[in-house]
């Protein structure tokens, strides 16, 4: 069964450009660390502030694996870096969902 992770992300509508920088970034090193990167998705019309980040991972055991070596991936750990010195990320939080439909 896979596992679907939903990250949703309030961030600083000032600093969308850091946003998009920082899911570049996600772009190279978690499906080098183990999860199927759906995308990263940032606001376009409505919310200025809401955006997303999707994966998919195998198993929760393998989201534990995956995040460990996404804190060992050098570029994993610059983006966390960049994202606590820059702020622009105010809130996220993760949401894990499976599909329940077929076809």
């Amino acid at each position: 069964m896979t596992i679907t992770c939903v990250i949703e992300y309030e961030i600083d509508p000032h600093k969308k450009s850091m946003f998009a920088e920082y899911a570049k970034n996600w772009g190279q090193a978690i499906p080098r660390c183990g999860a199927d990167l759906v995308g990263y998705f940032a606001p376009h019309e409505g919310s200025s502030t809401r955006a997303y980040g999707i994966y998919h991972v195998e198993s929760l055991a393998a989201y534990e694996t995956y995040r460990q070596r996404l804190a060992a991936d050098p570029l994993g750990r610059q983006n966390y870096e960049f994202a606590q010195r820059e702020r622009f990320l105010r809130n996220e939080s993760r949401t894990f969902l499976k599909l329940v439909s077929s076809g």
